[in-house]
């Protein structure tokens, strides 16, 4: 397997300084962010690189005699939002980034779905949880036509490009898990467009990553490592849908994620959290993981995505990537 790392947590660092991170790490790639909720932080001259060629060398040049190469580009946001100001720049964003996909030699964007508002003239996104009234379908529907209009055109537009889109099943989206998937390709024939495996977010919905992996199989373009445990105490008293975050007031440190709308604080009593590898899942867990996403692919990228607030930028990644290291050991073994 190709063992990486989603560039987010290194904003704070330059790109040479980020690359140095990931190569101590013992690992060979790195996931950029290129747009939607975060900028392209390490892609500074991503205008240039579209229209000149040595713009384009100068930045792979970056990566020469690293170790560690691009592996992929991440646009994760909403496309699909109600509100133009961040619906239509995040789907720009998602396009820019298959162009720069193209420039830079790079088959795989990873984004999210999307999701739109409830019915015409909305202005907030409506996740449907639960649809077992009547009118949560009549909403489904008219999200569903948005979103295969949307996906249809994204999925040609990757396809003349040579990329392919893998898609986060991340709640609060429209497609965030198996059923969802196959009913986007069914709506939209999608060639190019299919899913990025976080085991993570499948993990908090009490689902099986590795089983999910194998039942799409080929649908499976590229996946990310995060682990998630479940605070069993908590969790039975709130379940995983627990809604107690807490609005961060401007003068707080607070993440845009476009347009008016900024990252909450989690809930102090979380029902779950996000955790360094091998906090939630142990190195066996992850070698099946792994073997399941060989089968798929021998060389599918995968990226280690760091959000245990408990553990430093660099200290969660190097204890991510011994777990993840350890698990691509086991599953060499074994082969």
């Amino acid at each position: 397997m190709k063992l990486g790392v989603y560039g987010a947590i290194l904003h704070d660092r330059t790109l040479p300084e980020a690359l140095e991170v990931v190569r101590d790490a013992g690992l060979t790639g790195l996931e950029i962010n290129t747009g939607g909720f975060l900028p392209a932080v390490h892609v500074p001259t991503f205008d240039e690189i579209l229209a000149s060629d040595a713009a384009r060398d100068d930045f792979l040049g970056t990566f020469e005699g690293t170790g560690v190469g691009i592996a992929g580009l991440n646009a994760n946001g909403n496309p699909l939002h109600p509100n133009a100001a961040i619906g239509d720049k995040h789907a720009e964003d998602v396009r820019r980034s298959i162009l720069l996909a193209e420039r830079l030699g790079q088959t795989r964007v990873v984004t999210m779905s999307g999701l739109p508002g409830g019915e015409p003239g909305a202005t907030r996104p409506n996740w449907i949880v639960n649809a077992w009234n009547s009118g949560a379908l009549d909403v489904l529907d008219y999200q569903w036509d948005i979103a295969a209009r949307f996906w249809r055109e994204m999925d040609c537009f990757a396809a003349d490009h040579g990329v392919k889109v893998a898609l986060e099943l991340h709640p609060q989206n429209l497609v965030f898990n198996a059923a969802d998937v196959h009913k986007l390709i069914e709506l939209t024939g999608a060639t190019h467009v299919g899913v990025e495996m976080d085991a993570s977010h499948l993990f908090w919905q009490q689902m099986d990553p590795v089983a999910v992996t194998r039942h799409l199989g080929e649908l499976i373009f590229h996946a990310a490592a995060k682990d998630v445990r479940i605070n069993r105490e908590n969790a039975e008293l709130y379940g995983v849908l627990d809604n107690s975050f807490r609005r961060l007031s401007p003068d707080e440190k607070r993440t845009n994620l476009g347009g008016d709308e900024w990252a909450n604080e989690w809930p102090k009593h979380s029902a779950w959290d996000f955790v360094a590898l091998g906090r939630g899942h142990d190195v066996a867990y992850w070698t099946e993981f792994l073997r399941a996403l060989h089968e798929v692919d021998p060389d599918m990228l995968v990226n280690i995505e760091h959000e245990d607030t408990s553990l430093g930028p660099v200290e969660g990644l190097v204890e991510a990537a011994q777990v993840l290291r350890a698990a691509d050991e086991a599953l060499t073994a074994s082969l």
